[in-house]
């Protein structure tokens, strides 16, 4: 398979259907190592990754779980139930943080959050490449001030994703895809 073949083979897996075993700890160095080649003007480095494994998945849900209840007292079960399931799935989370300088004199902050979805993608890539399943999330955690002081962010981070890796146990579902006439034109002068 090409490169190209590769790019256009690519899916994401639900979280749900990821289990064990996930990366080594070989693959996993190897994958991070990787994720992070992306463009980055100034060279900031406007990320950084969190890794969520083993116990701390379940210990994840939990929390959120109660972070969501003290939010919306009327909450149903099942989606308290969601949230504390939601990490359980996948043997990986990577989180991936962008580092936001919002007064940095000349990478707007547009650049270094692009960056760090690159960072995010690329994690996705790595594991197909790897032939593991991945998922790209986010979810009301993502953008909640307390599940940001949960998981140690500062005022000036900000959750991109939750990328899910593990071992599928389907094969990842087919999407339609637009078709190039939908998303491209030319620039005429």
């Amino acid at each position: 398979m090409n490169a190209l073949d590769f790019l256009n083979s690519r899916r994401s897996l639900p979280a749900r259907q990821l289990g064990e075993p996930g990366p080594s700890a070989e693959q996993l160095e190897n994958l991070l190592s990787a994720a992070i080649r992306v463009p980055d003007h100034g060279k900031l480095m406007p990320f950084r990754l969190l890794l969520i494994r083993g116990d701390a998945r379940v210990r994840l849900g939990e929390r959120l779980a109660e972070i969501h209840r003290q939010k919306e007292p009327e909450i149903a079960e099942s989606a308290l139930t969601k949230d504390r399931e939601r990490y359980t799935f996948a043997p990986l989370i990577v989180a991936v943080i962008a580092r936001i300088d919002a007064q940095h004199p000349k990478v707007p902050p547009q650049e270094q959050l692009l960056s760090a979805g690159c960072v995010a993608y690329n994690l996705l890539l790595g594991a197909g490449a790897l032939g593991f399943g991945a998922q790209w999330l986010t979810g009301w955690a993502a953008y909640d001030s307390d599940a940001a002081a949960l998981l140690g962010l500062s005022p000036q981070e900000r959750i991109i994703a939750f990328v899910h890796i593990g071992t599928g146990h389907e094969e990842a579902p087919q999407r339609l895809r637009p078709g190039l006439a939908d998303v491209v034109s030319e620039w005429r002068a």
